[in-house]
């Protein structure tokens, strides 16, 4: 068929790509001047299936009404949060409920190992180098951090994930340049998790990509989206196309190009920041992506530079940087790597991640004959990225998928 994709992110890409290689005629349409220049371009680094959790764990209910008022909480409300976002929030704090929580958390899961086995197979295939690393550690600060973990441990050790809490000696052994002055209770290690750089990814995609016959159109801002006879029409600044089929994997921009279709998702804006400073000295730098579970602040190394990321805030009405979050990004850094990079002349980021509510991305057919969304992967997504493109890819195929499409669908805000 003839498909475009809406979308330059690592998503949309990775979508593109699958799409070409499964013999499709594809476009892409990207509103930037390239892939790779919003979300995609502020991605933490890290490629890991164990940071693949829903963010509305068990207890978090109980969690909620201290998020408000915490200085230092890793997830900020706006206090003029409009109806929409109430009820968002009051959807996500149910999902905390244990059974859905494990239902979300498998679901994660699934997606999180089959995309790392795809990624696995096309980075060999395409011979790409994007600044990876291996390992991923979660540092915990304290021992009521410790007893927090114990029911995700739990479910996670249920679905064959289970992994030793290790002492501050042997931590120090895998990560020797950790700050001897910060104190810790202990961490897990995940060796088998990676790092890298998303946007030098997504930009070998793309070549990859045309090379399969993917032509890429920028400044190419979608209006909208039409059903026309047996085609989707289109609407591309002033201009009208029409094609076979549309995948829509256009990150925040996505609801907003559905609704008129009468397809309703529950996305909302999250905003998030990174840092990213240059490495100064190699042995004081960490070795694998860490990650800090008290401020929910990671930390991966990118060729010679560290990728700090975190800090999530619903309901921001403009993505302008804030002090107080750009401190916090650093304060944390030199916390645990104090003498690793030059913080002071750090570049900054911040930008709109979408979330669902339960945690599992939307992929696959919508009510609309033809068309199809890839979308909603919140701070996972380049974990997710590659496995959530062959699954879409073998929907629109209409060949026999790896997982249950079923777990993936619009229908689970339907039932």
């Amino acid at each position: 068929m003839q498909v475009v994709v809406i979308g330059g992110g690592v998503i949309g890409v990775c979508s593109a790509y699958f799409l070409a290689d499964a013999g499709h005629e594809v476009v892409l349409l990207e509103r930037h001047g390239n892939v790779a220049e919003q979300a995609s371009f502020g991605n933490a680094g890290i490629i890991a299936p164990a940071y693949a959790i829903p963010w509305s764990m068990p207890g978090m209910s109980r969690r909620f009404l201290s998020y408000l008022f915490k200085n230092d909480s890793p997830l900020k409300f706006k206090s003029k949060l409009n109806p929409a976002q109430w009820s968002w929030i009051n959807q996500w704090a149910k999902e905390g409920e244990l059974q859905r929580f494990r239902t979300n958390y498998q679901r994660m899961q699934n997606l999180a190992q089959y995309s790392r086995s795809i990624l696995h197979d096309l980075r060999n295939r395409e011979q790409f180098d994007f600044e990876q690393t291996d390992g991923y550690l979660q540092l915990l600060r304290s021992e009521r951090q410790v007893a927090l973990m114990q029911p995700l441990l739990q479910i996670a050790a249920e679905n064959g994930l289970s992994n030793a809490l290790l002492d501050a000696e042997t931590v120090r052994e895998i990560e020797p340049a950790l700050n001897d002055q910060t104190p810790f209770a202990g961490a897990f290690y995940y060796p088998g998790e990676a790092t890298g750089n998303c946007a030098l990814f997504t930009k070998q995609m793309k070549q990859a990509a045309q090379a399969l016959g993917v032509t890429f159109h920028f400044g190419a801002d979608v209006k909208s989206i039409s059903t026309q006879d047996r085609k989707i029409g289109l609407q591309v600044e002033d201009r009208e196309y029409t094609a076979d089929a549309v995948v829509v994997a256009a990150g925040i921009e996505s609801a907003p190009l559905l609704m008129p279709l009468g397809i309703q998702v529950p996305l909302v804006t999250v905003k998030g920041y990174t840092a990213t400073a240059t490495i100064k000295d190699f042995e004081q730098a960490p070795r694998s992506a860490i990650m800090d579970e008290a401020h929910k602040v990671g930390l991966a190394r990118m060729g010679n530079r560290i990728r700090i990321s975190g800090l999530a805030e619903l309901g921001a009405k403009t993505m302008d940087m804030e002090d107080t979050a750009i401190s916090s990004l650093i304060k944390i850094a030199e916390d645990w790597f104090p003498n690793a990079a030059n913080y002071a002349s750090a570049q900054f980021w911040c930008g709109a991640k979408p979330m669902l509510p339960d945690g599992p991305p939307l992929i696959g057919a919508t009510p609309i004959k033809n068309v199809y969304v890839n979308i909603g992967h919140g701070p996972t997504g380049w974990t997710m990225a590659a496995g959530s493109a062959k699954l879409l890819a073998d929907i629109v195929s209409k060949s026999t998928p790896d997982l249950d499409t079923g777990d993936y669908g619009l229908m689970r805000y339907q039932s």
